[in-house]
């Protein structure tokens, strides 16, 4: 096994054998995403042998199946060979995932050592633990499971505890695939503090503190982490307006980031950046200690580059009534020396005119600002978010999981942000789509 040192690379050296069982494979992730990411990592490295195992309640026949895996894999920019190879050993398992009896039998098909991807709602997560904790398990079994990581930083935990009793740290992934995107691995490499500000570390005033006037504070600098796109929600309408942008993105992909950006330079030793990240968060609050630096809003109907999109309330799937923000805005404060006083402000928003994805660090002595981009170049397939943390999940590289006591921080730090929206609702503005958002 790997140290959790070393950054995953999508090539893998050396004779890998493993066997992929997908819960939850008639989800949109594992098309869209998940199998293509096996694919490119596959593609990329000749001596890995790979099988997939497709597993959802809703059987299907192995023919069905391939079916699916090939259509994934046509426009993954994969050789024709790796497709063919991969569909041919790919089967179907109809799986109840919190039975205990149907996870014995989905693991007993697998013909190599089994990685089992949990590719589910948060509240499966627990369901499925519980279910495995009945089984004598492979030694060799590896869990990987989906972020959102539980619905709250109670739930994370329970979830933890039940995971914990399955499977050690060190044979568990929590995928956020946010930490395998460009800016997040070179963040990772270079191991050196960002300075946001002129201001050298340590002189960074707190007169701001709790006073919920950001004005003074972004004279010494400010961070924006911004994941604004064109798409509107692209037919997801049921599992959108059960998330929203700020449990989608917020909570964990630009929270990630934050952490990322905002961390001090980690050891080298195995678990010291999970704890440099877990560090920095516990520093990171909501910036006036009480929720009304937030925003939300939705896009009504409009245009995007000359396509015409639904108001997001006349969405199929959507229940206009529930209130779901397609923008969510969120300005936060690290306690730490280097950043006491800076805002970091979080936004993502859907159906956006003007689509942004990077982190913008601004000089408070008006310098000109950094820019580090969210994705990379289309044609950069060796860049692939999902491929390079599958890769670190095949060779046993945990550098790019999300460590346990880090997922609880991420819910604590925008718990007041949810009870605020949840008890006092108040009126949804909205923005027209294709436009920047700053109507609402």
């Amino acid at each position: 096994m790997q140290t959790s040192t070393e950054i995953p690379e999508v090539a893998i050296g050396g004779q890998v054998k493993r066997t992929i069982a997908i819960l939850g494979a008639g989800g949109d992730l594992t098309e869209r995403l998940l199998l293509p990411g096996i694919a490119k990592v596959a593609d990329a490295s000749p001596d890995v042998e790979l099988h997939i195992i497709g597993a959802a309640r809703t059987p299907q026949t192995r023919d069905e199946w391939r079916d699916v895996v090939r259509q994934s894999l046509d426009d993954a920019g994969v050789s024709q060979r790796t497709i063919d190879s991969l569909v041919s050993r790919s089967e179907f398992v109809a799986t109840d995932a919190s039975s205990a009896e149907e996870l014995r039998e989905l693991l007993e098909a697998c013909p190599s050592p089994p990685l089992l991807y949990v590719a589910l709602p948060p509240v499966m997560g627990e369901k499925v633990a519980a279910a495995l904790a009945e089984l004598d398990l492979p030694d060799d079994l590896r869990i990987a499971i989906e972020k959102p990581f539980g619905e709250s930083e109670e739930s994370a935990r329970a979830l933890n505890e039940a995971l914990a009793a399955v499977v050690p740290e060190d044979r568990l992934w929590r995928i956020d695939h946010f930490l395998g995107t460009p800016a997040a691995v070179e963040l990772i490499r270079s191991r050196e503090p960002i300075e946001a500000s002129g201001v050298p570390v340590g002189d960074v005033g707190s007169t701001t503190k709790g006073t919920g006037d950001t004005r003074d504070a972004e004279s010494r600098g400010r961070v924006e982490i911004i994941f604004e796109e064109g798409l509107g929600i692209e037919g997801r309408g049921a599992f959108y307006d059960d998330t929203g942008a700020l449990r989608d993105m917020l909570q964990s992909h630009l929270m990630l980031m934050l952490a990322l950006t905002a961390m001090e330079q980690p050891g080298e030793e195995p678990g010291a950046l999970d704890d440099a990240l877990a560090d920095v968060l516990r520093a990171t609050r909501v910036w006036d200690e009480h929720p009304v630096s937030a925003r939300r809003a939705r896009y009504a109907a409009g245009e995007v580059d000359g396509n015409r999109l639904p108001a997001y309330a006349d969405e199929e799937d959507v229940d206009a009534d529930r209130a779901t923000e397609t923008l969510a805005e969120v300005t936060l404060r690290v306690d730490t020396p280097r950043w006491r006083g800076v805002p970091f402000v979080l936004r993502s928003a859907k159906a956006i005119g003007e689509a942004r994805q990077e982190i913008v660090l601004t000089p408070g002595d008006g310098a000109a600002p950094t820019r580090i981009p969210l994705r990379a170049p289309a044609d950069d397939s060796s860049a692939d978010p999902y491929a390079r943390v599958i890769a670190g999940l095949l060779t046993g590289n945990t550098l790019l999981s999300v460590r346990g006591d880090v997922a609880e921080e991420l819910w604590r730090i925008v718990a007041p942000v949810l009870e605020a929206w949840e008890s006092e609702p108040g009126e949804l503005p909205e923005y027209a789509a294709g436009t920047v958002g700053t109507d609402a």
